[in-house]
């Protein structure tokens, strides 16, 4: 089983990277600037998510928890498309909750949550 992350692979490409390099080029950002900004940078398989989901899912992000809002889809899905949706991909959906940060598929646009629900 492997248990290397992508972190993991990021630190030794940098350290290969920095070690290749005659001297420091003041170029370039520094190995430590480069890490700080990897861990600060989001994923790149954000979930993707209808707008109208997008909406949903901020305004009930702010009043519940995500076993409630899945209650509340489940509970309505055969009267709302939006909430269908949510049960059809319960797993993207909690994806997007959890990380706070989604792609709107309509448009591709990165949507993240305010700070403090």
């Amino acid at each position: 089983m492997m248990t290397e992350t992508k972190r993991d692979v990021f630190e030794d490409t940098l350290d290969a990277y920095y070690d290749s390099m005659p001297h420091p080029n003041p170029g370039y950002d520094s190995p430590a600037k480069l890490s700080d900004r990897y861990k600060a940078a989001l994923p790149d398989d954000l979930p993707v998510i209808p707008k109208a989901v997008g909406e949903i899912l901020r305004s009930a992000h702010r009043q519940t928890n995500l076993l409630g809002m899945l209650e509340t889809a489940k509970n309505g899905h055969k009267i709302s498309e939006t909430l269908a949706w949510i049960i059809a991909n319960q797993n993207t959906f909690a994806l997007a909750w959890l990380l706070g940060v989604w792609r709107v598929e309509e448009t591709g646009e990165i949507v993240k949550l305010e700070a403090g629900k």
